[in-house]
């Protein structure tokens, strides 16, 4: 899937059950090629605060401290119409030098939703970059609707993918303008 697809195509940790359900670890990827080097495509997904620059969720994200790396933590403030605005800790739970960079949002032993960016160098000086999500289990947002209209619980996953599918493909599309200008 490229950036520039608009179609967003579930994926599964298992399953998915008829009708899909959260305990499928539902989740999502967008994936694009980049004319520039992992080392500089690094730099940016590792910035936490720059998806705040292509999202219509995601406000800011800033480190809770000077360490990176597994275990590190980051805050980040994200506002819908229907959530308002919140804030939340992230836990740095995949981290491989200029190959993946992934977080845990509020407890990585049961995170409300698993982010990461893999990168896979291409030939001299290209890169691919893969953005993906899995939702649940722990609490959430997502989890509070589902408990209120559980009969709903289906369509509310399915919509929740595709707003985070194309917020996932803007960011991606806003790292590769970025990197590739350098």
């Amino acid at each position: 899937m490229s950036a520039d697809d608009t179609t967003m195509t579930p994926t599964y940790e298992r399953g998915p059950s008829n009708p899909v359900c959260l305990a499928d670890g539902p989740g999502t990827n967008v994936e694009i090629d980049i004319a520039a080097p992992v080392r500089t495509v690094w730099e940016l997904v590792t910035d936490v605060h720059l998806p705040a620059r292509f999202s219509d969720e995601f406000v800011e994200g800033a480190w809770d401290s000077d360490e990176r790396g597994l275990g590190a933590t980051f805050t980040g403030t994200n506002e819908n119409e229907h959530m308002g605005r919140w804030s939340l800790t992230n836990t740095i739970d995949a981290f491989e030098e200029e190959t993946t960079f992934g977080w845990a949002v509020v407890t990585p032993d049961n995170p409300g939703a698993r982010w990461q960016f893999d990168l896979e160098p291409l030939g001299p000086g290209g890169t691919r970059l893969r953005y993906s999500v899995r939702l649940g289990p722990g609490p959430s947002g997502l989890t509070m609707a589902i408990d209120s209209m559980p009969d709903k619980e289906e369509r509310i996953i399915l919509r929740r993918l595709q707003g985070l599918h194309t917020n996932m493909r803007n960011c991606v599309g806003g790292i590769k303008s970025l990197a590739e200008a350098t």
